[in-house]
């Protein structure tokens, strides 16, 4: 793959984008790559996380709308398949923010479970600027995150966030120097690995589908079969006899 980078260690796939002179913008050989390298990473059985992040200086800068072709519809959509690629991924993933994330840049950083933002990081929504409405679900990512005073803020009055008022907002679960960003990230990303991977997947999709449950009482039912399978794997049981014989010998 020439256009994205993939490592694996201690349980946690790094993606890179690699096309620094044109900033990870995101082209429709990149889109094929991404997926390329989510799908390896998916089929991996000791991948149990996946961070994202961009060849410096840029995380991305958006979209090479070049390739929209006769049909906006069909252009839009094949340009965005990119992130939507990582959104549908059962794998969790953080997105290590490290310089400029514009529009559909900004929509892969959103997609992500988790946004760790370096220093340098500027979230840049930039689609009325470039004479264009949001898409890809934009809007609708972004307000399900930060709230809608946020996201009017940049979307309509061009506020561009940097690491620090990214993680004032919510945006970003934390900010790193520049130097940390990305080691950190994978150190987060590997205590994924301290769990069963079917268990860590099974977890995020009880996270995103939470979301669209109305009741304490609907949350409990709606976890009360994953947790119910839970108690039946190996994995709770032989720790659940070690802490029995932990309190044995004591």
């Amino acid at each position: 793959m020439d256009l994205v980078k993939l490592d694996i260690a201690d349980g946690v796939g790094t993606i890179t984008l690699d096309d620094p002179k044109r900033r990870n913008a995101v082209t429709l050989e990149m889109c094929d790559e991404l997926d390329q390298a989510i799908t390896s990473l998916e089929n991996d059985q000791s991948v149990h996380a996946m961070v994202i992040t961009g060849a410096p200086p840029a995380f991305c800068a958006g979209a090479d709308l070049s390739h929209l072709g006769d049909s906006a519809e069909e252009g839009l959509l094949a340009i965005y398949e990119g992130f939507l690629r990582v959104g549908r991924s059962p794998l969790p993933s953080i997105a290590a923010v490290n310089g400029a994330a514009v529009g559909a840049g900004m929509n892969l950083a959103l997609i992500c479970d988790v946004r760790l933002a370096g220093r340098s990081a500027k979230f840049d929504d930039r689609f009325l600027n470039l004479g264009i409405h949001p898409g890809g679900g934009h809007t609708w990512m972004f307000q399900n995150i930060c709230g809608p005073q946020a996201t009017t803020a940049a979307v309509i009055f061009s506020q561009v966030l940097d690491g620090e008022e990214a993680a004032r907002v919510g945006l970003a679960w934390k900010m790193y120097e520049d130097d940390e960003l990305v080691p950190a990230a994978i150190a987060m990303a590997a205590n994924a690995a301290k769990a069963p991977r079917d268990l860590v997947l099974k977890t995020k999709e009880t996270i995103r589908d939470i979301a669209y449950v109305t009741s304490q009482n609907a949350a409990v039912n709606h976890e009360l079969g994953p947790q119910s399978w839970s108690t039946r794997q190996p994995a709770f049981r032989d720790k659940l006899a070690a802490l029995k014989a932990k309190i044995t010998s004591n």
